[in-house]
């Protein structure tokens, strides 16, 4: 059993910064793929970004991409996501999830991550 529980969520303005971090207790989270997925009012949850074991390899949605930055310690057991240049648009409810199958290639698809956080809000404001 794997508990993944977030922080770091908070109100912003337009152009600010956050960073999120998530600590998974449980498990070998060394070994894992983690991912962070957002949820936004309304809205289904969408992935933001991804990171191998080894945090060597890295994936993020497009819309993100060139502002926000994964990254993990593992001997700190904690996946974190830097968020710089934040929009209202990316105001949502913030989730990190692991996927324990070792040998699959980073992935995009909610369903292949078998542990979830509670989730952090983030709002950005105009």
């Amino acid at each position: 059993q794997v508990v993944l529980v977030e922080s770091g969520g908070g109100l912003v303005q337009a152009g600010g910064s956050l960073r999120l971090s998530c600590v998974a207790s449980g498990g070998t989270f060394s070994s894992y793929a983690m991912g962070w997925f957002r949820q936004a009012p309304g809205k289904e949850r969408e992935f933001v970004a991804a990171i191998r074991w080894s945090g060597g390899s890295t994936d993020y949605a497009d819309s993100v991409k060139g502002r926000f930055t994964i990254s993990r310690d593992n001997a700190k057991n904690t996946v974190y996501l830097q968020m710089n240049s934040l929009k209202p648009e990316d105001t949502a409810v913030y989730y990190c999830a692991a996927d324990t199958t070792i040998w699959r290639p980073l992935d995009r698809a909610e369903r292949d991550y078998d542990y979830w956080g509670q989730g952090t809000q983030v709002t950005v404001s105009s």
